[in-house]
């Protein structure tokens, strides 16, 4: 039986690049899907008081995770990540010291994009 594995991530975003950001994680799990890498438990996206993007949502297994470490467009993705943001640990966030810790919700409005794979973009 694989067990799937519900993370939570906090994002920091780079000066000037929270909308750019925002539109990685709008994607992120799109894209892990359709990779077969995560479940469709619906993903959350929320606020910290000091900016940072939290994300929960759930990979398919643990070896999911690994397979991700190998996945050229999990990677490619991951690249972009690393250009707009900082990855910061729950323990770092003001509201991690709070018994009920509470966040902005962050609506993304926009449907995903899954970014097509390196042979068939358009650069």
């Amino acid at each position: 039986m694989t067990i799937p594995r519900l993370v939570i991530v906090a994002y920091r975003p780079k000066p000037g690049k929270e909308d750019i950001l925002l539109a990685e994680v709008r994607d992120h799990v799109h894209l892990l899907r359709s990779e077969g890498l995560a479940t469709d438990r619906p993903a959350t996206v929320m606020r910290a008081k000091d900016g940072a993007i939290i994300e929960i949502f759930e990979w398919a297994s643990p070896a999911a995770i690994a397979e991700a470490h190998n996945n050229p467009r999990v990677q490619a993705m991951w690249g972009r990540f690393a250009a707009c943001c900082d990855h910061a640990p729950l323990n770092t966030l003001l509201e991690s010291a709070d018994l009920f810790a509470e966040f902005e919700p962050v609506d993304l409005h926009l449907a995903p994009i899954v970014q097509p794979d390196a042979d068939h973009r358009a650069e």
